[in-house]
């Protein structure tokens, strides 16, 4: 009984990790143009090496956070990010409570339009001791405030219980990314039409030590839609 159980356990635990596999190495299997987002949390990248990889077309950058917290990593990666050949885009992590002057004012010190290649991405994860109603109202006027000062709509990103639960149909218009880490491409229960899917939070790359976000874009969706235009 427990040489069946064991055997068992092992063809379980083997097709779950082909299964990890097949997800995590998404780029080796598909034809789709992929990407990665990076913070203070991968520590020093050796972009050189980084901008190696063919199959990694552009990169997203945390900038900011709330209506202080800056990452202080982002000069240093965007900077070096671009001189390696990335198409670079930076986000900011919202915080609905925090007043939404002090967010933008924030985001758009770092996120300089001159250094932008794809669009800003607003990263959309938290209600935290709001209402959802309060919530909602606070985000959609600060991405309307993000769209005014860049003259173009930012990317929303968030996960798909998070989209089902606060977000159905309050994004009409708005290019998405969602995370959703299986072998399943996501589907949104509005059936919202999903631009790029964050298929993995425990992908590698050389150049970059530990675990790394990997995306890629959905059906026929490509980098040219989010292109930054620059107005100024």
């Amino acid at each position: 009984m427990n040489k069946i159980f064991l055997i068992l356990l092992y063809l379980t635990i083997s097709t779950f990790a082909k299964a990890q596999d097949s997800y995590i190495q998404c780029e080796d299997t598909c034809t789709h143009i992929h990407g990665i987002d990076l913070s203070h949390y991968q520590g020093r990248v050796f972009w050189e090496t980084v901008g190696e990889n063919a199959k990694m077309a552009y990169v997203y950058l945390k900038a900011t956070e709330g209506g202080d917290r800056i990452d202080h990593t982002y000069e240093y990666n965007i900077r070096l990010a671009k001189q390696n050949g990335l198409k670079v885009g930076s986000y900011h992590f919202f915080r609905p409570k925090t007043e939404l002057k002090k967010q933008l004012e924030n985001f758009v010190t770092q996120c300089r339009p001159q250094d932008q290649d794809i669009l800003p991405m607003i990263d959309v994860e938290t209600i935290k001791g709001t209402t959802k109603e309060a919530f909602c109202d606070s985000l959609l006027k600060f991405l309307d405030m993000v769209e005014e000062y860049y003259q173009q709509k930012p990317l929303v990103y968030t996960y798909t219980n998070f989209y089902n639960a606060y977000l159905q149909g309050k994004l009409d218009g708005y290019k998405i990314m969602i995370a959703q880490y299986t072998e399943r491409e996501p589907v949104l229960a509005d059936g919202a039409d999903i631009t790029m899917w964050q298929y993995t939070a425990k992908g590698r790359i050389n150049g970059v030590n530990g675990y790394i976000d990997k995306s890629r874009f959905m059906n026929n969706h490509s980098l040219r839609e989010i292109r930054f235009i620059h107005h100024r």
